[in-house]
């Protein structure tokens, strides 16, 4: 490896990796594969619950690993054949359901919920039918009790007078971090997690792995759900052009638009330097 370059790579994908055409181009499948070749570890880190890994596997094809469902389920795929669970968080149904019915007293009426609780190849989502979901063939509907039945990998919120910003605000106001961690990821809905899971701690377990400082991580990014790992991540801090401007304004630099490949630029800068 050149002295002067990162030791590890993580990228977030909606937004950042994936074009709005929700499509990776082959020039960002070519840099990524030079990024490898030159002996610098990558990670898919995404939003994306384990139900779509298969999906994320074909995204970001030369991933070590996968931080996935905002850092839930962290995978190690040195074997591309048999992946490796490095983590598994949950939360427990009931004290999801609590802090929906403490934000709702917060916001003073019902919000609008979608359960992930299956992580088998495309599982649907469970919970309300909404036409401001953008993937509407993917849901069930089922009442809000039958979806907390039991552990969940996260829950999706919305409220239609508060945009994501403001009811994430409200939210994080009113739940304690010790029982969720709570974000948003450009969806419209803010997204109810298990306390102390985000991309930073998912990509602490990668790290852990393999021995790498965060001083030798460079990181990805464009939503609000990044931020843990801008945080977290020492050798640099990359928002795409189109980024949220909460994660602008902690970068370190910012590349092009997902739709310019501001990734692929960047790496591809980098790798001539």
């Amino acid at each position: 490896m050149r002295p002067g370059l990162p030791k590890l790579i993580a990228s977030d994908l909606d937004g950042t990796l994936v074009r709005s055409d929700d499509t990776v181009s082959a020039y960002t499948r070519d840099v990524l594969a030079r990024v490898k070749a030159a002996g610098i570890r990558i990670v898919g880190a995404t939003g994306r619950g384990p139900r779509l890994t298969e999906l994320v596997r074909h995204d970001i094809p030369a991933a070590d690993f996968l931080v996935l469902g905002g850092g839930s389920r962290v995978l190690d795929l040195s074997d591309p054949a048999y992946p490796v669970v490095l983590r598994d968080e949950r939360l427990p149904g009931d004290v999801l359901a609590d802090i929906l019915t403490s934000i709702e007293r917060h916001v003073g009426s019902t919000l609008s919920v979608l359960i992930e609780a299956g992580d088998g190849h495309e599982s649907p989502l469970w919970g309300d039918p909404d036409p401001m979901w953008r993937y509407p063939d993917v849901v069930e509907a089922r009442v809000r009790a039958e979806c907390l039945t039991g552990p969940v990998i996260k829950g999706f919120a919305r409220h239609p007078e508060h945009d994501a910003d403001a009811l994430l605000a409200i939210a994080r106001a009113a739940v304690p971090a010790h029982l969720a961690s709570i974000t948003q990821a450009g969806l419209g809905y803010i997204e109810i997690c298990p306390p102390g899971v985000d991309k930073a701690t998912g990509l602490a377990v990668v790290a852990t792995a393999l021995g790498v400082d965060p001083d030798d991580v460079l990181v990805f990014g464009d939503m609000p759900n990044d931020l843990p790992m801008f945080d977290w991540a020492g050798f640099g801090r990359v928002a795409v052009g189109n980024a949220h401007p909460a994660v602008r304004a902690v970068a370190d630099e910012i590349t092009g638009t997902n739709d310019d490949d501001g990734v692929a630029a960047y790496l591809d800068r980098m790798l001539s330097g």
